[in-house]
């Protein structure tokens, strides 16, 4: 079964990226000489990244909900003028998945408890209401991205290359940096669903990541360009290093911001 996932995953990542996780490595030791937060701030905090992550994720994927609308809808349960049904139910669908993985996180502190159902949970939370037929599924179809030349797996496949990537999970003990990243490229390159692929990476990495004690990494809507052709480059030649490159120095600035709006706050 992991033979499968394994075979799947040959790319090549040649960069040396030392002095970016170095980097890493010393915003993560400011962050934890911060301490212990007030629990005000960590509510205030969570509210931040429900909305923020909300709104970029769902912004790469095509909804054009404003970071204010998307607060709107999630906070207030407003609806907007001019949005679809769909729009307004990715914002309040992401926005119940973060708090998911936040929850889940707090709970397996440093442990890799990530299992099959969690993703799977994961994935009902995105398109509940939506698509309820294949929300919570694997998919048992092809899948194509438009304007995209990446070949997915064959649906036939996709549960032992899916289960592959939780054995992955659990055994695989790099850098939490790294191994974040490479669970997000991994999800999104199996395809695993009929839809919420991108975002479920992204809770994915972000799940990873809070298990170790990082704050969530936000890719901005701004950069999406970039972050699509380098997964791109890595799925269609099997290229990594632009999309390491990228996504540590998204992390970077997000570990960043964190310590901007903690220390801001306290």
């Amino acid at each position: 079964m992991s033979s499968v996932a394994d075979e799947y995953f040959c790319y090549h990542c040649y960069m040396d990226f030392s002095g970016k996780l170095k980097k890493i490595n010393e915003l993560k030791t400011e962050i934890e000489k911060l301490g212990p937060l007030d629990p005000a701030l960590i509510k205030n905090l969570d509210d931040w990244y429900r909305v923020e992550l909300t709104y970029t994720s769902n912004a790469i994927e095509g909804n054009t909900l404003t970071r204010q609308e998307t607060a709107q809808v999630i906070e207030k349960d407003i609806s907007v003028e001019g949005k679809t049904l769909n729009e307004l139910l990715e914002a309040k669908n992401h926005s119940q998945a973060v708090d998911f993985i936040t929850n889940f996180a707090r709970k397996n502190k440093a442990r890799s408890t990530t299992t099959l159902p969690v993703i799977l949970d994961i994935h009902k939370l995105i398109l509940q209401k939506i698509d309820d037929t294949n929300a919570g599924r694997l998919r048992t179809v092809s899948v194509r991205v438009a304007g995209s030349v990446a070949i997915f797996p064959n649906p036939a496949k996709v549960a032992d290359i899916t289960e592959g990537l939780i054995v992955w999970l659990a055994e695989n003990h790099s850098h939490p940096a790294t191994k974040a990243l490479e669970a997000h490229y991994r999800l999104v390159s199996i395809h695993p669903f009929t839809d919420g692929n991108g975002r479920v990476a992204r809770l994915l990495m972000n799940l990873v990541l809070l298990e170790n004690n990082f704050p969530p990494l936000v890719v901005p809507k701004e950069s999406r360009r970039p972050y699509i052709i380098s997964l791109e480059k890595g799925q269609t030649v099997g290229d990594t290093n632009d999309y390491y490159k990228f996504m540590y120095e998204q992390l970077i600035v997000s570990m960043e911001k964190y310590l901007e709006m903690v220390k801001e706050k306290k």
